[in-house]
């Protein structure tokens, strides 16, 4: 029996569960010292999604993010979440990706890898783990919890014995979705601790409720390290708080040995700053007792949400919460964890807005069920496997092997823009944002010096307000209009502050911008859209607001019926959009690169 040991998520899960991982870098520096003088085994800080919401929305350097905080707590063990073979993307990266991404990581001061993969399959876990323990790093195993009929504790002990196999260094149980029951958390550690003799973290949300009582009992059972998060930013879709634990073990054998006022110093700090991002806060924050009939992890809870928020089809949550458990089951019960509940939820969103199940099938569902991401737990069910993937082979090797080394042409394709071999991997991550990133970065966008002005900026024959909220896509920005380019200039740039941070962006004019509300503080922004509405059989639409990713067909060129025509990216996840009718391109209305709305049509094609 001997002191449970703490990792508080505060700089990566707890926001990420809360705020769409939207917390600064520059709100976490100024509590670093307070941090890394408490005493904690490990400060969870990257990884999970923050190195795509660096990229996608804080227009911030996550390589420039870790090395910050490692120089901020030199004393603290630095933790990541790490998906195996995808890393922090949602495909699978080669080998000299991974082992790339890795080394860097940990050069830049990563110290711990919990390394888990979606679908618990071993094979996509090995190259992480080999490559972290080759870099002198801690690899943590990771074993994700989840409850069907093929998950059991004898198949987690397996797994669990098959990472040890591998070389890791401790065994991480991580409950993404807040499924562990009390007595099934004290079963399932007893049973890791009689057959493993390694180190054994807890990670479980506090969604049902029942989070707390979870860490006791597994702490009872023996259960060496838990996760917990500063109070303010725990609870709900997050994870149990630390002061309470740290207070409850006190003066047990398993007292932590923390101290309660520089960690109430610590939380002060962050309560305050959780006020700044009152805008991205989920409204599905308190308990839910549904997770246990759904399964829907915390985090994923505030995307859907978001999801159907900006579709104008939040009422329908509850349906997608339904839809959920049935696709799970269609595709072989996987645990839901980053990127298969984003394939499940997706989909079920899908499912759900078209009014037709598997009507439209995203690419990654097509991959997921040809093996692309790795065995499935369960069988999968073959009538929408042969829908999915038609007479296409199926994948039963390590999906990675098929995989040819690809590093070096990833940095050749961005050696105009990459300063270094991080800036390749983020290119690697996410090619679109990350291409468009290093673009911003090298022509100074990301850090333009507004110019103040005392008056209102003049638009043409307008006045704009120099303050105002805008929301879009089902977010709210406060925007300040700090200056603006000269009138008579074709191309005009305007500078403003967004949350805070300058931005700038160049257009011919401000026309196209719809503003109602009228009041300054209060006032709606809106793109209004040239696109015709749909009236004719050969009209491709889209069934949600997405991004185009690539365009499939030109003008004058002959399809066929449910012939690919385009690539479209919503909530992370690929989608093909095909052609409702055979006929030839009469118009394309839509480039790479392009948002494009429901109700819109992008492609005009005609009986031949």
């Amino acid at each position: 029996m001997q002191k449970v040991h703490i990792t508080d998520v505060i700089l990566r899960d707890a926001h990420q569960s809360l705020i769409a991982t939207r917390l600064r870098t520059e709100d976490m520096l100024p509590a670093c010292e307070m941090l890394d003088n408490i005493g904690y085994w490990s400060l969870e800080c990257w990884g999970g999604a923050t190195f795509d919401a660096c990229l996608r929305f804080l227009k911030e350097d996550p390589w420039e993010r870790l090395s910050k905080l490692r120089a901020a707590l030199p004393k603290t063990r630095l933790q990541m979440l790490l998906r195996g073979q995808n890393l922090l993307g949602y495909r699978h990266y080669s080998d000299d990706v991974v082992k790339a991404f890795i080394e860097r990581a940990a050069a830049n001061g990563m110290d711990v890898f919990r390394i888990f993969d979606a679908l618990n399959d071993v094979r996509n876990l090995q190259t992480a783990i080999e490559v972290t323990k080759a870099t002198g790093k801690h690899a943590q195993g990771t074993i994700c919890y989840t409850t069907s009929p093929v998950h059991d504790v004898k198949s987690f002990v397996t797994l669990g014995k098959a990472l040890a196999e591998l070389g890791c260094d401790s065994i991480a149980i991580k409950d993404m979705a807040g499924l562990l029951t009390p007595f099934a958390a004290s079963d399932l550690v007893k049973a890791l601790k009689d057959a493993l003799d390694l180190p054994l973290h807890l990670h479980t949300h506090a969604t049902s409720g029942l989070a707390e009582m979870c860490q006791l009992k597994a702490i009872e059972a023996g259960c060496d390290h838990v996760d917990t998060a500063l109070s303010s930013w725990s609870g709900g879709t997050s994870h149990p708080p630390t002061e309470s634990l740290v207070t409850a073990l006190r003066g047990t054998p398993y007292d932590t040995g923390l101290d309660l006022d520089k960690l109430e110093a610590a939380n002060a700090y962050f309560a305050n700053i959780r006020k700044k991002y009152r805008r991205f806060e989920s409204e599905f924050t308190g308990v839910d007792t549904r997770v246990h009939v759904f399964q829907v992890p915390g985090g994923m809870i505030s995307n859907l949400a978001n999801q159907l928020k900006e579709r104008n089809a939040l009422d329908r949550i509850e349906e997608v919460y339904r839809e959920i458990p049935k696709v799970r089951e269609d595709l072989g019960y996987p645990p839901l964890v980053t990127p298969t509940s984003q394939i499940v939820g997706t989909q079920a969103v899908l499912n759900i807005l078209t009014g037709k199940r598997y009507d439209t099938i995203s690419n990654e569902v097509k991959r997921y069920l040809q093996g692309g991401y790795g065995k499935s737990p369960a069988p999968v069910n073959k009538e929408l496997q042969h829908k999915a993937i038609g007479k296409e082979d199926l994948i039963d090797c390590r999906p990675a092997d098929l995989l040819k080394p690809e590093f070096e042409h990833l940095r050749q394709e961005i050696a105009h823009l990459a300063k270094n071999d991080e800036d390749v991997l983020s290119y690697a991550m996410f090619p679109e944002i990350g291409k468009q990133f290093l673009e911003l970065r090298s022509t100074d966008h990301l850090v333009a010096e507004p110019l103040e002005l005392e008056e209102p900026v003049e638009t043409g024959s307008k006045t704009a307000p120099t303050e105002f909220n805008v929301a879009l896509h089902g977010e709210a920005y406060h925007i300040k209009v700090t200056g603006a380019g000269p009138k008579n200039q074709t191309l005009r740039h305007f500078y403003f502050m967004v949350d805070g941070v300058p931005e700038e962006i160049v257009v011919e004019t401000l026309d196209e911008i719809v503003l109602d509300g009228g009041t300054q503080g209060a006032v709606q922004g809106s793109i209004s859209s040239k696109r015709r509405r749909p009236s004719e059989p050969g009209d491709v639409v889209v069934s949600m607001p997405c991004n185009i990713l690539e365009v499939l067909v030109k003008h004058g060129q002959k399809v066929d019926a449910g012939q690919a025509v385009l690539v479209t990216e919503a909530m992370k996840m690929e989608t093909e959009i095909t052609a409702p009718i055979a006929g030839v391109v009469k118009a394309v209305h839509v480039v790479k690169g392009e948002p494009a709305n429901p109700n819109e049509v992008l492609i005009e094609i005609v009986p031949e």
